[in-house]
């Protein structure tokens, strides 16, 4: 299989350049074979946090090598050098910022992609061999509606604390934030997909876009709407345990979220800045603490 590049959309940075995906055999190209994809990623980022809880959980730190960046790109233009001759070699005459994450395939030293979803998405459902589901049977569904909710949140958490949009653009997204939390919270209570003792892709999504709207979506927010983001007490509780298993904790590099945030950010500071919903470095276990780089 191809990785296609593609065109750029609206959101606040370039589309993924590439977008292949590793299929089930080697009739797709791309296929699992132990130590020939590695990964290049910040935790800092989003999905780079995503696809490092995702590599822990399966324990594929073998199977996949994983490079991490530094939380602040060290190019003018966004990217990292480090990725440039991945980037060149992928694709003819590349002027794009060389972006994480990034998937590469060390047999033909190309990108397979750079797209934060499907690399998590086939990093649980390619590499098996035993490794515990992410997605058990029946539950793909309600992982699917939970990771749709995550989307929708940050979307709206972003739009919420915009200082360009109007006062009504604002307070609309607030509310559509709040009925995205509310929608996770009746997931937990109907307790299928993230059920007590057995972690799902569902878990990650919900703990990283957590994560984001304490660690970054917040200083943008009035007090008020922080407090009634707080108020979903379940989705919270379920993060402070979340945090405490190593496999997340470890990787929460709080330093780097916020460097890479007050590099990035251009945005006003606002009163929710003061009014922190989580302390999680108190949540974090010793063992995740001796494993924080």
């Amino acid at each position: 299989m191809t990785a296609t590049p593609l065109t750029a959309h609206a959101y606040d940075r370039p589309a993924p350049a590439f977008r292949g995906r590793i299929g089930g055999d080697a009739r797709s190209g791309h296929y699992a074979v132990p130590r020939r994809y590695r990964l290049h990623l910040s935790t800092a980022d989003p999905d780079g946090l995503r696809i490092a809880v995702t590599h822990s959980l399966l324990g594929l730190d073998t199977a996949c090598p994983l490079t991490f960046l530094p939380a602040v790109p060290d190019c003018p233009d966004g990217g990292h050098a480090s990725l440039r001759p991945l980037y060149e070699a992928s694709a003819h005459r590349y002027r794009g910022p060389a972006l994480a994450p990034v998937l590469s395939d060390d047999w033909s030293g190309r990108i397979v992609s750079t797209h934060g979803p499907d690399i998590a998405r086939d990093l649980a459902r390619r590499f098996g061999g035993g490794r515990p589901s992410l997605y058990p049977c029946g539950t793909e569904a309600r992982i699917e509606t939970v990771e749709r909710l995550c989307r929708r949140a940050e979307h709206a958490a972003q739009l919420a604390g915009d200082a360009q949009a109007s006062e009504r653009e604002r307070a609309d997204a607030l509310d559509g934030l709040l009925d995205a939390l509310g929608g996770l919270e009746q997931q937990l209570d109907d307790d299928v997909h993230m059920a007590e003792g057995q972690l799902t892709a569902a878990d990650v999504d919900l703990w990283v876009t957590l994560v984001q709207l304490d660690t970054v979506h917040r200083h943008h927010l009035d007090a008020a709407a922080v407090q009634r983001i707080a108020a979903h007490h379940a989705l919270w509780a379920r993060a402070r345990r979340l945090t405490a298993h190593p496999a997340f904790g470890a990787h929460l590099d709080l330093d780097g979220i916020d460097r890479r945030h007050r590099a990035r950010c251009q945005g006003l500071e606002a009163a929710g800045s003061a009014v922190q919903i989580l302390d999680w470095a108190a949540y974090a276990t010793e063992e995740n603490r001796t494993h924080q780089r």
